[in-house]
This record gives structure tokens, sequence and C-alpha cells, in this order.
């Protein structure tokens, strides 16, 4: 009996022991890749504006009781966002578009 305890308690020891490396390392590995792209806090509207921005469009902002319209023109690309009372619109169109 005593020679059963002896031998069960390094084998107990080294699976503990394996095991929490194993933990550790798993748990490493999930966080250390959870935050590796830069989160963008811009809305979908913000995004749009800005990227037709680079591009070189010519911007037009119209406001009037509540209402905004902003209409956005490149050579190749039309965006129009409308905004009343919390409801947005967005409507793109490109020249190869039937629309």
């Amino acid at each position: 009996m005593i020679t059963f305890r002896l031998t069960l308690k390094p084998i107990f020891m080294k699976k503990v022991i394996f095991m929490s490396v194993m933990a550790l390392f798993l748990t490493m590995s999930v966080t250390s890749c959870r935050d590796t792209e830069e989160k963008d806090d811009r809305t979908e509207n913000e995004r749009i504006i800005d990227d037709m921005k680079a591009d070189g469009a010519e911007i037009k902002v119209k406001e009037d009781d509540g209402d905004t319209k902003i209409k956005m023109e490149t050579d190749d690309k039309k965006v129009k966002i409308k905004e009343d009372d919390g409801d947005v619109k967005v409507k793109v169109k490109t020249d190869n578009d039937d629309n």
C-alpha cells in the first residue's frame, strides 16, 4: 500500500503540471490574437464621407428643418446621404450601375 501511494503521487503531479502548462499556453494564444485589428468607431456614413473626400469628391450639404442631405460626386461614383428625424438613407451609384 505504501508503494502504491509513492508511485501515484509523481504521476498525478506530472499530469497537473502538464495540464497547467497547456491551459496557460491556450490562454496566451487566444488573448494574444484578440485585439490585433484597430477599432473604428466611425459610423458607416462617416466612413463613406471620408472615402469620398479622399477620392476628391465634390460635396454639397443641404440642411432644412432637421433634414440633412449630403451629395457627393466623383467622376465614376455618386453618393447621396439623407438624414431626417433619425432615419438615414444612403444611395451609392457608380457609372457601371444600371440604377
